[in-house]
């Protein structure tokens, strides 16, 4: 809706993980360093934890650009707290094998295809999602699909990405086997003042912004104060911030208008408290 009063040429600040927004702060450099090391280690699991909208997905979406176009075979899955048999009938229908009652023979087929991709000359890759979520039935049949291996080369390497819990979850003592496994774990946290802003700025010039519309030095303290940093709420806010200033044909954001907004997302969420009581 604003796109074209401001003469951008897509939304800067949507929800989905597009790799094009990606923002290298300190924090996802660092990760990102981390990540790559593990990738071409070629095993194991990779860890990636942090707040909810801290960037985790964004960081394995990107991460995966990154990689020989044509040499990876990716699937991913999204926990809702599954069972252990539930994983692997997930796992065999994130990489379109044919489902069936049993168990065995999933396991079977998820065998045989990591081995075509190998012959190929193809790395599978499994990223999890919400793997916090996870119960450690679940996170033990990974470790077990971790097992298959041709000329001592592992067949899949499996990406863990979830909220902090998942690290309270790999120290648990019946975790030691996975936590061997683990090639290279990182954890994102929010970014700081300068760094938001500069997360904003790159977001508007990804989309072909020209200074229109401005923002003064108040406008991103009061962004970075309401979201701490956290990529997500930055984008929510920042996407109703221009909302508003298109619906009154602003060009400028000062702290003010941003105070305004937030006050305006507060009384849609106490809206929807309200008509939920009722």
């Amino acid at each position: 809706m604003y796109e074209a009063f401001y003469k951008l040429q897509a939304k800067p600040f949507q929800l989905s993980a597009d790799p094009r927004f990606f923002f290298s702060s300190r924090s996802h450099r660092r990760a990102m360093a981390y990540l790559m090391y593990g990738v071409y280690q070629g095993e194991g699991f990779l860890v990636i934890t942090g707040e909810i909208g801290a960037g985790k997905t964004m960081l394995a979406n990107t991460l995966a650009l990154k990689r020989a176009a044509g040499k990876w075979v990716q699937a991913n899955v999204v926990s809702t707290h599954l069972r252990g048999d539930d994983m692997v009938r997930m796992v065999a229908a994130a990489y379109d094998l044919p489902q069936d009652r049993s168990k065995a023979v999933l396991l079977s087929r998820v065998e045989k295809f990591l081995l075509a991709c190998q012959r190929q000359g193809k790395r599978a890759l499994l990223v999890v999602d919400e793997a916090q979520n996870l119960p450690a039935r679940s996170i033990e049949e990974l470790r077990m699909l971790s097992n298959y291996v041709a000329a001592s080369k592992p067949l899949l390497q499996t990406f863990l990405l979830g909220q902090p819990e998942l690290r309270k979850t790999l120290q648990r003592p019946e975790m030691e086997q996975l936590r061997q496994r683990v090639i290279a774990s990182c954890h994102l946290g929010p970014m700081d003042r300068a760094d938001t802003q500069a997360y904003i700025v790159h977001r508007l010039r990804t989309v072909g912004w020209r200074n229109d519309p401005s923002f003064t030095e108040d406008a991103f303290d009061g962004i970075y104060q309401h979201t701490g940093g956290i990529p997500r709420k930055i984008n929510s806010l920042c996407d109703r911030l221009l909302l508003m200033g298109r619906l009154d044909e602003k060009h400028a954001f000062t702290g003010k208008d941003v105070a305004a907004v937030i006050d305006d997302l507060n009384e849609d969420f106490d809206a929807v408290d309200l008509r939920v009581e009722s």
